[in-house]
């Protein structure tokens, strides 16, 4: 079989019978980024003379993490029994604080490679992934990546997959990308088992945006599928979303890094610089046409709904313009990301955002800091509550500093979470003692095989935000995976715990817990509090509470200038007139004096162990 680039192409020779669109989803670590490199170096969009690592992992977070963040495009060019064919692959991330990119990826595609890790088998985010493609009525390959590992059990996996997604052993691709082994076989499948994109030449040009990113020489770029018609370079579209009208400047394909061309048709994936100025006009799932031809706009994509919500602001206050033009241009890159201004009392102004999850939060802030070189604070993160006050009126709560005086309130709601576990049976004991201590409620367990078990919990969102994935890792020695998906609100007896510095309460680091576990969080927290808070010229009051009433305190003590070391023996009263005017002047310093919180102040909250 003979697989190799065509290198004189014109993307008008490949019409929709000749084009294949297909994504690589699995868990996390079972291989995607690595089989997306082996597919690029034999179409030869790249050489594989070098040593290919994570090639379409762009940024420096991926790198660094090991992990996808961001959805990635390439078109490669495959000969296959005389005919040059159009494919473009996108590579998705494994991590379920990233489904949001994958359900993007998914709509610009007919296929999906569905690749499951020969020694760890069915892992829950291989299921929610599963799901997402079936729901989209994607054509599924199953592919068993990692066959060449010693521990590997390709018969075991196999037969999971079958239980799990109904898949045929015949219909399964036995491979390993990093030795290259069985990698000759997915490109026959892809062409022969993916359908042609079903857009038609002859209608009005119709296309969907599935992703854009910010270029600070080229502005946007927007990340189009063309659904019908095509498209030239100097033609005018229009928004469905905005209305507005725009010139393409630039067009082409990504290889995987840009590259020019003049025109895209039905059914290709490439991307346009048409001179979008701002990035609120760059709406991920907008439909764009010719002016003069309007068409049906596409449905376009659910809003990602926030789970976790945190704080972000700038370091020293006059950064504020570079925090906000910083957070626009990732939000463009990364939509999921719910964004609006707020001010704090102890931090100043700043911005309130969701997060899908913890790990999305932290990834946001890690690239903020490293792409935009942005000094940022963020808070402890918290979930949107919906109080019921004794006026009757309902209220969501998002930030804890809004939280209502506990005698206005008549019940609290916390959203909860149907959680999915898959685990080896020996550490299922661990693992209902976690959810159990997490305030869980089992609710299904079922065997995958004799070895391997699924359990279903439902459990309150606000104890998996912080630290529960990685407890869960350490219980069963990383072994058992995590996916989760929302499932309303239910009553609880929640309350806000303040932490004082000095009797004064700072609205950044107050947190809503249950009623129980009040006092133990409080004294834990004012605990990590002192170590973490430096030393000031007079002593400082770290106290937890719940309104006027004090659960927990420590104190910072004060740097001391020794005032009688000047006084060589002499009159006792001498040094006690130091001493008090000493005295004096730390209560003055108190009164007025404001503690500097460090970082560590706000990751402590972040990192409340057990």
């Amino acid at each position: 079989m003979d697989i190799r680039l065509k290198q004189d192409f014109n993307l008008k020779d490949f019409p929709t019978n000749r084009i294949r669109n297909f994504s690589i989803i699995a868990h996390i670590d079972h291989g995607k980024s690595t089989l997306a490199d082996r597919l690029l170096e034999m179409a030869g969009t790249i050489s594989n003379r070098t040593k290919n690592e994570q090639v379409l992992d762009k940024l420096q977070v991926e790198r660094e993490r090991g992990i996808t963040v961001k959805a990635q495009t390439a078109s490669l060019f495959v000969e296959y029994k005389g005919d040059v064919y159009l494919l473009n692959l996108i590579d998705t991330p494994g991590h379920v604080d990233f489904n949001y990119e994958v359900s993007r990826s998914l709509a610009a595609c007919q296929g999906a490679l569905l690749l499951v890790d020969a020694v760890q088998g069915v892992q829950a985010q291989t299921m929610a992934n599963f799901y997402l493609a079936f729901e989209g009525d994607l054509t599924i390959i199953p592919i068993i990546n990692k066959i060449d590992m010693q521990a590997a059990d390709p018969e075991r996996v196999g037969r999971e997959m079958d239980k799990a997604f109904d898949v045929k052993k015949e219909e399964t691709l036995l491979i390993s990308a990093k030795a290259r082994m069985g990698l000759e076989a997915v490109f026959p499948a892809v062409i022969e088992r993916v359908p042609a994109p079903r857009g038609d030449a002859n209608k009005p040009f119709k296309a969907l945006l599935f992703d854009s990113w910010y270029d600070d020489y080229r502005g946007v770029i927007c990340l189009i599928e063309v659904i019908d018609g095509s498209i030239q370079k100097g033609d005018k579209i229009q928004s469905a979303n905005t209305g507005q009208e725009y010139e393409i400047l630039e067009i082409g394909i990504m290889y995987p890094d840009p590259l020019q061309n003049t025109a895209l048709y039905t059914g290709q994936v490439g991307y346009i610089i048409a001179g979008l100025k701002t990035v609120k006009e760059a709406r991920v799932g907008d439909t764009f046409f010719k002016p003069k031809q309007p068409v049906e706009p596409l449905p376009g994509f659910k809003p990602a709904k926030s789970m976790v919500f945190a704080g972000i602001y700038p370091v020293d206050a006059t950064d504020f313009d570079l925090v906000r033009d910083a957070v626009e241009k990732l939000t463009l890159n990364d939509p999921s990301v719910h964004v609006e201004k707020e001010s704090s009392q102890a931090l100043g102004l700043g911005f309130r955002c969701g997060f899908l999850g913890l790990l999305h939060m932290d990834v946001f802030r890690q690239r903020l800091e490293q792409e935009y070189s942005v000094d940022i604070i963020a808070t402890s993160p918290s979930v949107l509550y919906k109080v019921k006050l004794t006026s009757g009126k309902e209220q969501m709560i998002e930030n804890p500093a809004e939280f209502p005086e506990q005698v206005r309130i008549d019940e609290v709601y916390e959203p909860m979470i149907n959680g999915t576990i898959i685990t080896p049976k020996e550490y299922l004991g661990n693992l209902m003692k976690l959810c159990q201590d997490r305030r869980g409620e089992q609710t299904a367990m079922t065997f995958l095989d004799e070895n391997r078990l699924v359990l279903k919990y439902t459990l309150p969102l606000s104890e998996i935000v912080t630290d529960f994935y990685d407890k869960l890792k350490s219980v069963s020695a990383g072994y058992a995976s995590f996916d989760y998906e929302e499932a309303g609100y239910k009553e609880a007896p929640l309350v806000k715990l303040d932490l004082l510095l000095n009797g004064k309460a700072v609205d950044a680091l107050s947190v809503i817990v249950h009623q129980e576990r009040a006092v133990f969080i409080g004294r834990q927290l004012t605990k990590k509090l002192k170590e973490v808070i430096h030393r000031q010229m007079f002593e400082v009051a770290i106290q937890a509470a719940i309104g006027a009433k004090i659960l927990a305190r420590e104190s910072v003590s004060a740097m001391r200038k020794n005032v009688i070391a000047k006084c060589y023996g002499g009159d006792i009263s001498r040094k006690r007139k130091l001493l008090e005017k000493q005295k004096e002047g730390k209560k003055k310093m108190k009164q007025v004096g404001n503690v500097e919180l460090p970082q560590e102040a706000f990751l402590t909250i972040l990192q409340n162990e057990e």
